[in-house]
C-alpha cells in the first residue's frame, strides 16, 4: 500500500514522538554529544506533541505520512518566525521521518507537500533552518531546489548551541 499524508491528529502523538526522538538520535549522531541524544525519550515530547496537535499555534499545520497504518514521518509548516519575515513568508518548521524510511521518496513526497500547503495558503517565499554539519538533510533541500540565504544563528537548537543556517525558496 502507497504511503498517505493526511493531517495530523492528537492521537498521532506518541508516533511524532517517538519519530521525532528515533530521527534525531541517527541524524545529529556525531553533531550533538551523544549524553544529550541517549538521553531523548518520546515520552518527554509526547505531551508537547499532543498540546500542539490539540491546539496549534496561529497558521501551524502538521502533516503525517503513514504505510500500512503507521505514521512513519511528519512535517510541520506556518508562518516564518523569523524577525526579518514578511507575512508573505511561510516555514518548514520540522521534517522528520522514521530512520528506516530514510532513502525510500517518502520524504520527498511528505516535504513536496508541506511546501504545497505553504503555496496553497498563499505564501510567496518559505525558509527552513538546517544544523550547518548536517549535510544529507543539506543535499536534500538543496535537491529541492532550496538554497541557503546567508543568516546563520546558534539558537535553533533546542539542547545545544549549534550553528544552523537557512534555507529560502521562492513558492510564488
Amino acid at each position: 500500500m502507497a504511503p498517505t499524508i493526511r493531517e495530523a491528529a492528537p492521537g498521532d502523538a506518541r508516533s511524532l514522538a517517538e519519530i521525532h526522538v528515533r530521527s534525531w538520535q541517527v541524524a545529529y549522531r556525531g553533531k550533538l554529544t551523544d549524553d544529550y541524544l541517549d538521553g531523548l525519550l518520546p515520552e518527554d515530547r509526547e505531551e508537547r506533541w499532543r498540546e500542539v496537535l490539540a491546539s496549534p499555534p496561529e497558521a501551524w499545520r502538521t502533516w503525517v505520512t503513514e504505510a500500512e497504518g503507521s505514521v512513519i514521518g511528519f512535517a510541520t509548516t506556518g508562518r516564518s518566525e523569523d524577525a526579518d519575515a514578511d507575512r508573505r513568508t511561510g516555514e518548514v518548521y520540522a521534517i522528520y521521518l522514521d530512520p528506516e524510511a530514510v532513502g525510500t521518496g517518502i520524504g520527498r513526497e511528505l516535504f513536496a507537500h508541506a511546501v504545497e500547503d505553504l503555496r496553497e495558503r498563499g505564501f510567496h517565499t518559505a525558509t527552513l533552518w538546517v544544523l550547518e554539519t548536517n549535510t544529507s538533510a543539506r543535499r536534500f533541500y538543496e535537491t529541492a531546489g532550496w538554497r541557503t540565504d546567508g543568516a546563520t544563528t546558534s539558537q535553533r537548537i533546542d539542547c545545544e548551541s549549534r550553528p544552523t543556517i537557512r534555507y529560502r525558496a521562492v513558492l510564488a
